[in-house]
């Protein structure tokens, strides 16, 4: 494994761009994708650290808590639980 940067995206810009866009109207800054990689890190760190707890050496969809799962946003979208097919 690689080294890695501090400045590694872990998000397909393009994606989350037109997402922004499609979904909300939104041009999107070019800071927020390093912002949107630092939030999928964090709740990474955490779900390592569940499945450790679990005492397992697979990170698992059960590991991770994500913050609004369940909720509504200020803007009125439903935030799921992601499906795993």
């Amino acid at each position: 494994m690689s080294s890695e940067n501090e400045q590694d995206v872990l998000v397909v810009v393009s994606k989350l761009k037109s997402y922004i866009k499609e979904t909300h109207g939104l041009n999107t800054a070019g800071e927020v994708p390093a912002v949107i990689t630092k939030a999928v890190k964090l709740i990474t760190e955490q779900a390592v650290v569940n499945a450790k707890k679990d005492g397992r050496k697979t990170l698992m969809e059960r590991d991770f808590h994500l913050p609004l799962e369940g909720q509504t946003t200020p803007t009125g979208t439903s935030v799921a639980a992601p499906s795993i097919s």
